[in-house]
């Protein structure tokens, strides 16, 4: 075993680990196109969870998978050389599991909003990165930092130019004794080039006045009203006492 500076270069940027890092890159780069396109879709239907955040996800569970393939290569190919006193596919397990649960501690949730998603998926690629590093796929790991580093920079200017249906999140507050109709609303949300999400309407009743609580996604952009004028509209709108309106992803 070469103990020299020269011997561990060559141990870890030999001819074979090179080709296999190539391999990766190519495993790394297929599974952030695939999912992109998946992520498109959740974005163009106003979901919270968008391109950026599957990108980042697939790739990083793409790089943890395709390096338990090549164990024989794994610490500069030393571990054919050395019994190992550890199982280290039980590690990076017990790496993932963990980084899943810190994620989960970033992602908050305050009614239609959602937040902290793509920092979630970025702390788990960074877990993935930090896998890499350690089994000695040191250029794999460079690829997959500056792809997530790129998907977080740059993904969401991506995501605004292509064509996209955005998602408003709107409360309101009836009067006491007002019955609000579905069909009416739905109305007025069409004739301002939007319209109620499927499945997103609910429904409450406080001290005698109605609440409704649902998801308005933008179908006609040329007619679509800002939060301004939905705003300065809401508040003439008959029987709204009270009204809320955010964007209902972030």
């Amino acid at each position: 075993m070469e103990t020299t500076v020269t011997g561990i270069i060559h141990q870890y940027w030999n001819a074979e680990e090179v080709f296999t890092n190539l391999i990766i890159f190519a495993n790394i780069l297929g599974a952030l196109l695939l999912g992109l396109i998946v992520g498109y879709e959740r974005t163009y239907h106003g979901r919270a969870a968008g391109m950026r955040t599957y990108g980042i996800v697939c790739m990083a569970s793409c790089a943890l998978t395709v390096l338990s393939g090549y164990p024989q290569l794994w610490y500069g190919g030393q571990m054919l050389n050395h019994a190992a006193t550890a199982d280290p596919t039980r590690v990076i397990q017990g790496i993932v599991t963990g980084v899943g649960f810190l994620g989960a501690g970033v992602i908050m949730k305050d009614g239609f909003n959602i937040s902290g998603l793509t920092t979630a998926a970025s702390v788990w690629a960074a877990s993935a990165i930090g896998v890499l590093v350690g089994v000695g796929f040191y250029s794999a790991a460079i690829l997959l930092t500056l792809l997530s580093a790129g998907l977080m920079m740059w993904a969401a200017k991506l995501e605004q130019a292509l064509p996209s249906r955005p998602a408003i999140a709107l409360t309101l507050r009836f009067r006491a004794g007002f019955k609000p109709l579905q069909e009416t609303l739905a109305r007025a949300a069409r004739q301002r080039g939007y319209a109620i999400a499927e499945g997103s309407l609910a429904t409450r009743m406080t001290g005698g006045r109605q609440e409704w609580r649902f998801v308005a996604i933008v179908v006609d952009h040329a007619r679509a009203a800002s939060l301004t004028t939905l705003a300065n509209e809401l508040a003439d709108f008959d029987g709204v006492e009270d009204f809320e309106i955010n964007h209902a992803r972030n």
